[in-house]
C-alpha cells in the first residue's frame, strides 16, 4: 500500500511539486516571520551585552533603564559605588533623536556611556569618544571615522565605528560621552537614565531597584510588543495555510483514486493500510516542503529592511510541525477513502 501511494505520488508529480512549491513558500514566509519577530530580542540583547554592564540601577516605579527610564541627578552615581557586592557604577543616558537622511529623517537611539569597559561597547573602527563633541556610530548608518554627523540640534565629530549596532526594528545606536548625550538630550541639565553596575549589588539604595541584563532587554523590546504580536498572529495564519494546500491536495487525489480504494478494499487491503498511504503522501509533501522552506527562507531574510534571525529551533521544529500539519490536512481525504463502498470495484453506483 505504501509503495502504491509512492506510486502516484509519482504519477501526479506536477501537482505534487505545484502543492510542495506552494507549501515550500508558506514555510519559508513563517520562518521569515518568525525571524523578524526574533531579531527584535536578538539586536536588544546584543546592545545590552556590548555595554559590559552587569545590572542597572533605576528608580522605583520605573518600567526599566532605558525605553521606560526616568531621569534623575547623577549625585547616587558615588553612593551606588560603595553597595555591597558593586566593583563599577557607571552613569548612563538614553535617547532618541533623529539624523538627516537622504532629504528626509531617520531615527537613532543615543547612549551616554562611560569609559571603554565600562558602558562603551567595542569599536571595531577608531576608537569611544572621550569628550562632548565626538561620537561613535553603528556601521548600518555608512559613516566613517572623520565624518560630521548632524544629530539632533548639534554636529559632532565620529571617531569610532561599532559594528552592526541597532536596536527598535533596525535603528541605529550612537555612542557619545555622559556629558555629550546629557547636552544632546536634556539641554545640558545634569540628568542621568540608569547607573550601570559591574559586580553583584545584594542590596538597592533606598528609592531605587536594580534590573539585571534580561529586564534591559525587556525594556528595549517593549515598545514592539504589538509589532511581534501581529507578525506571530501572522505566522499562525500561514500555518493554517500550509494546511489547506496540503489538505486540498491530498482530498483531491482521494476523490479521484476512489475506484483504486474500492479495489483495495474488494481483495482485502485492511482501511488503515490505505489510510497509511494517504497519510504518507501528505507527510511526503510536507516534509519535502519544510526543506524548500527552509532553504528559501535564508536566501529572502538578507533581502529585508530589518534584521531576521531565524533561531536555529525553528529549523529543528519546522519538519516535526511540516508532518503535524501533513497528518492534520490529510484527515479530509482519510474519511473519503474510508467511505468508499468495496462493489465500486465490480461497476456499482
Amino acid at each position: 500500500m505504501l509503495a502504491a501511494a509512492l506510486r502516484d505520488l509519482q504519477w501526479r508529480k506536477r501537482r505534487f511539486v505545484i502543492a510542495i512549491v506552494g507549501t515550500g513558500l508558506v514555510f519559508a514566509m513563517t520562518l521569515v516571520l518568525t525571524g523578524l519577530a526574533n531579531g527584535f530580542r536578538v539586536e536588544a540583547q546584543r546592545t545590552v551585552d556590548s555595554l559590559g554592564i552587569d545590572s542597572f540601577l533605576i528608580k522605583s516605579g520605573v518600567a526599566g533603564p532605558f525605553v521606560g527610564s526616568s531621569p534623575f541627578p547623577p549625585t547616587e552615581v558615588d553612593r551606588a559605588a560603595r553597595l555591597p557586592g558593586v566593583t563599577v557604577a557607571v552613569p548612563m543616558v538614553y535617547g532618541s533623536t533623529t539624523i538627516p537622511d537622504r532629504g528626509s529623517s531617520r531615527n537613532v537611539n543615543v547612549f551616554g556611556v562611560g569609559d571603554r569597559g565600562a558602558g562603551m561597547p567595542t569599536v571595531s573602527e577608531g576608537r569611544a569618544p572621550t569628550n562632548p563633541a565626538e561620537i561613535a556610530v553603528s556601521s548600518t548608518m555608512g559613516r566613517g571615522v572623520g565624518q560630521d554627523l548632524e544629530i539632533g540640534t548639534r554636529t559632532l565629530r565620529i571617531v569610532g565605528v561599532v559594528d552592526d549596532s541597532t536596536l527598535l526594528a533596525r535603528q541605529a545606536n550612537v555612542f557619545l560621552t555622559v556629558a555629550g548625550a546629557q547636552q544632546l538630550l536634556f539641554s545640558g541639565q545634569p540628568l542621568i537614565s540608569s547607573i550601570g553596575i559591574r559586580g553583584n549589588p545584594t542590596q538597592a539604595l533606598a528609592g531605587y531597584r536594580v534590573v539585571d541584563r534580561a529586564g534591559a532587554v525587556d525594556d528595549l523590546v517593549r515598545p514592539l510588543k504589538g509589532a511581534r504580536t501581529s507578525i506571530s498572529l501572522m505566522a499562525g495564519l500561514l500555518w493554517v495555510v500550509a494546511a489547506l494546500i496540503v489538505g486540498s491536495m491530498i482530498y483531491v487525489s482521494a476523490l479521484e483514486r476512489v475506484r483504486d480504494f474500492a479495489v483495495f478494499k474488494a481483495v482485502g487491503v485492511s482501511t488503515r493500510s490505505i489510510m497509511a498511504g494517504l497519510a504518507l503522501q501528505a507527510v511526503v509533501v510536507a516534509l519535502l516542503a519544510a526543506v524548500l522552506g527552509g532553504i528559501v527562507s535564508v536566501l529572502l531574510g538578507p533581502l529585508f529592511p530589518m534584521r531576521v534571525d531565524i533561531p536555529t529551533a525553528a529549523f529543528v521544529l519546522l519538519p516535526v510541525i511540516a508532518v503535524v500539519i501533513g497528518l492534520l490536512a490529510s484527515v479530509a481525504g482519510l474519511r473519503r477513502a474510508v467511505m468508499v463502498d468495496p462493489a465500486l470495484a465490480f461497476g456499482g453506483p
